[in-house]
């Protein structure tokens, strides 16, 4: 059963190519974008690599370059073909060249969608893989003389103080890690005796944080070491305190960060895959409609065009069976 067949006079054809054709250039438009958006996601998601435990999550701008490079050739193609399509003398050269183009089309149209997808599916992996990445970051805070760690302090500082933000969690995550360096601590006092001692591991823990988790709109000065010690600060209660240090971790603050430019990227490439679609649709009704033209002396009589050929079910075996045909002759020994 033919799907969505449709008449077209010779007017139509002509109007259906030329639309066609500006159609196909504002996608090449729209490709050239969708790489670009890629390119920015990427560039985001490199910036903040030493917070971050792996990259899965460049799956997204990695698909986005590739299909915005593949979009570009193939609505290159596509207006090459509109514009033969006005001589149905041309037309015909094209006509080995259309189903291997479709096929490539489709696959890669897909996998556009499928990078919308993965940009609003993939907010569980970005978080585990910061919830390590930031702890890693944190417990090396201090490593400043270790090569491969030396900017790791400069790192955490500047990245709460651009996305307003203390520690992994909260700010408690800094009590549990000696973030200040032994070249800086002096081991003569009773006070850093008693709290390495105090500390199985024999670390200097303290219930503070570091400068950058300071917030400059509290109009008290910044309180970052005892925090938890209401008799070391004048007026002041650490459980009904509304504490001058920034609350919000910073894995919730990158999380939010990332998940909001990765969903309105994911809504500008869902618009470039609805533009994209229309030019395959449009141009398949274009190709059934000349291909009826072939052969007849009188090129501006009235075809038919269609999208589907016979019914969705009917050609998905096909070219299921067709893919297998492939498969099997590629594997098969020579002799």
């Amino acid at each position: 059963m033919v799907v969505m067949k449709m008449k077209f006079p010779f007017e139509k054809r002509v109007k259906l190519a030329q639309g066609l054709w500006l159609l196909s250039w504002c996608a090449t438009v729209a490709g050239a974008t969708t790489f670009t958006l890629g390119c920015v996601l990427k560039t985001e998601l490199r910036r903040r690599a030493e917070v971050m435990d792996n990259t899965d999550v460049h799956i997204v701008p990695n698909t986005l370059m590739i299909v915005g490079l593949a979009s570009l050739g193939i609505n290159y193609f596509a207006s090459k073909i509109c514009q033969d399509a006005l001589d149905a003398g041309r037309f015909p050269r094209w006509k080995n060249f259309l189903k291997p183009y479709f096929a490539v089309s489709c696959f890669f149209t897909v996998l556009m969608l499928l990078a919308v997808i993965m940009s609003y599916a993939m907010k569980g992996s970005l978080e585990s893989s910061l919830k390590v990445g930031l702890r890693n970051g944190i417990r090396f805070y201090k490593d400043t003389d270790t090569p491969g760690r030396c900017f790791q302090k400069q790192n955490i500082d500047r990245l709460q103080m651009e996305f307003q933000c203390c520690g992994n969690n909260d700010f408690r995550d800094w009590f549990e890690v000696q973030w200040i360096s032994n070249r800086y601590l002096d081991f003569s006092t009773k006070e850093v005796k008693d709290r390495v001692k105090s500390n199985v591991d024999g670390r200097y823990l303290v219930d503070g944080v570091p400068f950058s988790c300071c917030n400059p709109s509290s109009p008290r000065p910044c309180i970052q070491y005892k925090l938890t010690n209401n008799s070391a600060h004048y007026n002041y209660e650490y459980q009904t305190e509304e504490l001058n240090i920034y609350l919000r971790g910073c894995r919730e603050a990158l999380v939010n960060y990332y998940m909001s430019l990765m969903n309105t990227i994911g809504a500008g490439v869902l618009s470039i895959f609805i533009l994209q679609g229309s030019v395959l649709v449009s141009l398949r009704f274009l190709q059934t409609a000349m291909e009826a033209v072939a052969g007849k002396e009188n090129t501006e009589i009235e075809t038919e065009g269609y999208l589907l050929e016979k019914g969705v079910k009917d050609t998905i075996m096909e070219v299921r069976s067709t893919v297998w045909d492939v498969v099997y002759s590629q594997m098969s020994p020579s002799f």
